[in-house]
């Protein structure tokens, strides 16, 4: 019979603490938290007050780290995880890869991954990770009349470099494009989750507990209106919707947004951004009570991403956000509203924390997981995992040197 083995975690860029919170459900203690944000340390102390926190990665060797974790000298902790910054990498931001200040934050991470040797180590991130280049060649610098593009600077260079950087010190590494609705969140936000273990093996892929129509006989993905069933509205902190757009969202239903308007209102309503391309899904846009939440934003009220209640004549509350995230009611949050939903709003949802901390359990304990989740739609995207976007990212580069020879 096998022997259950307990794990502890190192915690990098932990936030509000929402992938740890999912950790330690599912039976993994932390021995550290580390964050630049000073609301994130204060949460994360008002919440763990017996683990010690850190700030910024770039300030601790190694050494540092294990003596304020309570580790031995040159002693391996169990896991490491963290969430670099995504801004470097998100398709709605520059794009700017390891050239972002940022981005060399995460290029630390991995150093220390290298230095401390963990059993495992977690790594956490938006999907624009899966096409940022390792260097972004500017784009007046581009085409015809310049150098082809090196290796580095095509799609997919930042987290190949990552990739080979962790093959090389002998990690085996395997990650996925998960949507959260699939693990009990109610809410439909995807984000990457790599996975490296040291023995060199393939931690397998997370098993879902959800899908969104009970497909592979699993329960319904989980909506909004579960997530907040028995919250007491008096008690609701948020900020205010402008009077001025609270016209129109007093016209729109659950799940309506802006085009739902009259044709003359919707110009009215969007202005200038009426005639901007792409869907704009978030001008307007009132939460469905029957289905998962849309991806938390930082600023539910923001022109282009409000997340309007179903309901009431304003945005999502900060005890609604607690909820969709699965963060436990009394759980504080530190700072003002604006504060508060931007620590939420950038947090992983415990759900998946959860599901993160079951996969390394059972892979360390030996445990194989179920082979009828083998079809299983992740994501809503394609070519998203370590086989097939290895296998697509291949293929163009081969494309490129045809074109080019």
């Amino acid at each position: 019979m096998n022997t259950i083995k307990k794990l502890t975690s190192l915690s990098f860029f932990s936030g509000c603490g929402g992938l740890d919170l999912g950790l330690e459900k599912a039976g993994i203690d932390q021995l550290l938290f580390c964050d630049f944000d000073k609301h994130c340390r204060k949460t994360l102390a008002e919440n763990r007050p017996n683990i010690p926190i850190i700030e910024n990665i770039l300030n601790y060797s190694s050494d540092d780290i294990r003596k304020i974790a309570g580790l031995k000298k040159g002693q391996s902790p169990t896991l490491v995880v963290g969430g670099p910054p995504c801004q470097a990498f998100s398709t709605a931001g520059a794009r700017r890869s390891f050239n972002d200040p940022r981005g060399n934050v995460f290029l630390r991470y991995i150093e220390l991954i290298e230095e401390l040797q963990p059993e495992y180590a977690v790594i956490e991130n938006v999907r624009g990770l899966l096409s940022a280049p390792l260097k972004l060649r500017p784009y007046d610098e581009r085409g015809e009349s310049n150098p082809p593009l090196s290796d580095d600077e095509k799609k997919g260079g930042a987290l190949a470099h990552v990739l080979d950087w962790l093959h090389k010190i002998g990690y085996g590494v395997s990650f996925n494009l998960y949507n959260s609705a699939n693990y009990g969140v109610p809410q439909s936000r995807e984000r990457i989750i790599l996975i490296a273990s040291r023995d060199g093996s393939k931690v397998p892929f997370l098993q879902p507990t959800n899908s969104k129509n009970s497909e592979f006989g699993l329960d319904n993905w989980r909506t909004f209106g579960d997530a907040v069933k028995g919250l007491n509205n008096s008690d609701a902190d948020y900020i205010n919707f402008p009077e001025k757009r609270l016209k129109y969202f007093r016209m729109l239903k659950a799940g309506q947004y802006w085009k739902h308007l009259p044709l003359d209102l919707q110009k009215e309503a969007l202005g200038k951004s009426f005639y901007l391309g792409g869907g704009k899904t978030g001008f307007l846009r009132r939460v469905a009570l029957d289905k998962p939440c849309p991806t938390l934003v930082t600023h539910p009220a923001m022109p282009a991403t409000d997340l309007g209640h179903p309901l009431k004549d304003r945005p999502l509350s900060i005890q609604e956000y607690k909820r969709i995230q699965m963060f436990p009611d009394n759980w504080i949050i530190s700072g003002n509203l604006i504060q508060q939903y931007k620590q939420i709003g950038n947090a992983v949802p415990v759900g998946l924390g959860v599901a993160v901390g079951k996969a390394i359990l059972n892979h360390i304990n030996g445990f194989a997981p179920k082979e009828r989740f083998i079809d299983f739609p992740y994501s809503r995207y394609k070519k998203t995992n370590h086989v097939t976007w290895r296998k697509a990212l291949e293929t163009n580069i081969n494309k490129e040197k045809k074109m080019n020879f």
